[in-house]
């Protein structure tokens, strides 16, 4: 049975909801030999055969459905472990098995999805390697929050008196992904340019019926030796002409292959005609059958129309030229799609925003300079998809600075883009970058940050004057400890206070010395605050006292960045005098952040100083070691 796909969590009595894993969809036959094979009929015996050996001593004959999952060394799944199992061999394998397809001679496909999941829990011995995947009744949304808090891939909602349907895609199960991924056909490939070896785009397609369409190009998310893999999995199904329906225009010379080979994909949005766009190479899908790949009704109806924006309540600069370029910095960047509405609510374009960051980029660029980006691009503005990227694409500019950093969680390194200049700064907000996300450390000394974050968060049921006590809280035990600290509007909901620490301190030290401050906090004000990070857990009515901002890698809304929220607002530096009833997050926005930072200099200087003396600091607090 297979999913369609829906944008947004929810929450009703007449749905469960599941982790959507992250690896092979499996099939166990336990009837009469134990069959492990994936949906498309491939033997997965050989492959997994410690759940193979583990199936056999089920104590009932069944067909249970469900996911081979490899999960790392940081007990997270990880698909490209699973893919090259051979050289993971120390990776723990787990058939997470959600549902019961057939039970001791009789199906059980008509029955509903709870009376399923009721049998399935019963009948099955879990093991090792074989786990019960259990469900969530009703709180779709909250789920999903958590999920995504846990990196995981996404939920699958299941309606709860639904019948199992083999081989159908039905609305009865929807799956809702953390960022849009689909799985699309490996079509062709285009020549490659200037030191790329191998190829450089992917040329994409999809059955729309029984004829094969045109769905764009990828041209990133390829390392070398990926370029090598797929190149070598191509050669052998070349072609001489393409199987499309009709001919497609492809951005460079083309060679054309057997629709034979699969890769999934991220991207911001399917156009009506089919393209995705901002396409992202993921990882090749050999457990998918191309043939399954078809436009839905559903995709071709409803979810690909393109959003065409309302006329604006008000234009919050000017009417521009769509296209242009400005020299800055010695460098031309093209600037495109200026009057398109990135704030449809306030009629403020992405021109507007890119004006904005050069207006105030004397005071943002300390900030950013020299920190590695981490890209949040919202090319169709903040009512559109948005989608992460942390690694330069092949065709950014040679003149914009980037950096190579090791990432272990990726086993890779990672290009960040670096932002020094108004040129870099322009570049990016051209990319749709309505927000500037940086690390709390630099890359001269990567592992050591410049200061340290405590994110105040507030739930739903908070106010933001419950959120200002907690500030002065904060304030109150830092003057104790004689340390100086700095807060800025999140630009959201919250508050963010900063604490220099001049790059004297490992992340460890930082974020541990950030949780004794909050276990402080919080014992103060246990009403209205709680240290407790799971969304499911938390109290609904408390602050979350956020100090787990202070690791490698993590970033965080910079000072004087503009929020992809209604009302265009700015993350804004404030005395703590202004901490007062009143006050509210939305005060500072693009309209009046210029003005402020004019009047006021950077209130946000001194973070990048010299840093406090840490031991002194614990020794007035009266911690004890």
């Amino acid at each position: 049975m297979l999913c369609q796909t829906k944008e947004e969590p929810f929450d009703s009595k007449d749905w469960a909801f599941e982790i959507k894993w992250d690896g092979y969809r499996a099939i166990a036959d336990l009837r009469k030999e134990v069959l492990l094979y994936s949906r498309n009929g491939l033997d997965f015996g050989g492959k997994f055969k410690k759940i193979a050996n583990q199936l056999k001593f089920q104590d009932h004959e069944m067909i249970l459905d469900g996911e081979v999952v490899a999960y790392d060394s940081d007990g997270k799944p990880n698909f490209q472990w699973l893919q090259n199992i051979a050289e993971h061999p120390k990776a723990m394998l787990i058939f997470q098995v959600f549902d019961l397809l057939w039970l001791n001679g009789h199906s059980t496909a008509d029955l509903s999805y709870l009376q399923r999941k009721e049998l399935l829990k019963n009948a099955l011995t879990e093991s090792d390697h074989i786990k019960y995947s259990d469900h969530v009744l009703e709180k779709g949304k909250d789920f999903f929050r958590l999920a995504e808090n846990m990196g995981l891939e996404g939920i699958v909602a299941k309606k709860t008196e639904s019948t199992y349907s083999p081989g159908v895609r039905t609305s009865d199960w929807v799956k809702i992904k953390s960022q849009q991924t689909e799985e699309v056909i490996i079509c062709g490939f285009t020549e490659p340019k200037g030191s790329r070896e191998k190829f450089g785009s992917l040329i994409l397609g999809r059955y729309e019926g029984e004829e094969l369409v045109f769905c764009g190009h990828t041209g990133t998310g390829f390392n070398a030796a990926k370029l090598k893999e797929i190149h070598a999995r191509l050669e052998p199904l070349i072609i001489d002409e393409p199987l499309f329906a009709s001919m497609p225009k492809t951005n460079a010379k083309a060679t054309w292959v057997k629709p034979e080979v699969v890769a999934e994909i991220k991207f911001t949005e399917l156009t009506k005609d089919h393209i995705f766009r901002h396409p992202v190479f993921l990882r090749l899908r050999d457990d998918i059958n191309p043939k399954d790949l078809r436009f839905s009704e559903e995709e071709k109806n409803e979810k690909t129309e393109e959003n065409i924006p309302l006329k604006p309540l008000k234009t919050s600069v000017m009417e521009r030229e769509n296209e242009t370029s400005l020299t800055l910095n010695k460098q031309k960047v093209k600037l495109t799609n200026q009057n398109k509405l990135y704030y449809p609510k306030d009629g403020v374009t992405k021109g507007d925003v890119i004006a904005y960051y050069q207006s105030v980029a004397d005071f943002i660029l300390p900030h950013l300079k020299n920190r590695p980006q981490s890209l949040n691009r919202f090319p169709n503005g903040i009512d559109g998809m948005s989608f992460y990227q942390k690694d330069a694409s092949d065709d950014t500019p040679a003149w914009l600075e980037t950096e190579k950093v090791f990432s272990e969680s990726n086993e890779k390194y990672i290009n960040y883009l670096i932002c020094n200049d108004r040129a870099a700064l322009a570049y990016l907000n051209n990319l749709g970058c309505i927000e500037m996300n940086v690390w709390t450390s630099n890359i001269k000394t990567l592992d050591k940050p410049d200061y340290l974050v405590l994110d105040l968060d507030p739930s739903d049921n908070n106010t933001f004057e419950d959120v200002i006590t907690t500030a002065k809280m904060v304030k109150e035990i830092l003057d104790t400890g004689n340390i100086d600290g700095y807060c800025k509007t999140s630009g959201s909901s919250g508050i963010h206070i900063y604490i220099p620490m001049g790059a004297k301190y490992t992340f460890d030290q930082v974020k541990d010395f950030g949780h004794v401050l909050m276990q402080m906090v919080q014992k103060k004000l246990p009403e209205i605050t709680t240290l407790e990070r799971s969304l499911q857990k938390r109290d609904k009515d408390k602050i979350y006292l956020d100090y787990l901002q202070n690791r490698r890698g993590q970033t965080l809304a910079s000072v004087y960045s503009m929020r992809p929220k209604n009302g265009a607002p700015v993350s804004m530096p404030i005395e703590w005098k202004e901490l007062k009833k009143g006050l509210k997050p939305t005060d500072f926005n693009i309209e009046n952040a210029l003005e402020r930072m004019e009047k006021n200099g950077d209130l946000f200087k001194p973070v990048l100083g010299k840093g406090i003396d840490m031991l002194k600091a614990i020794e007035k607090l009266g911690v004890e070691e």
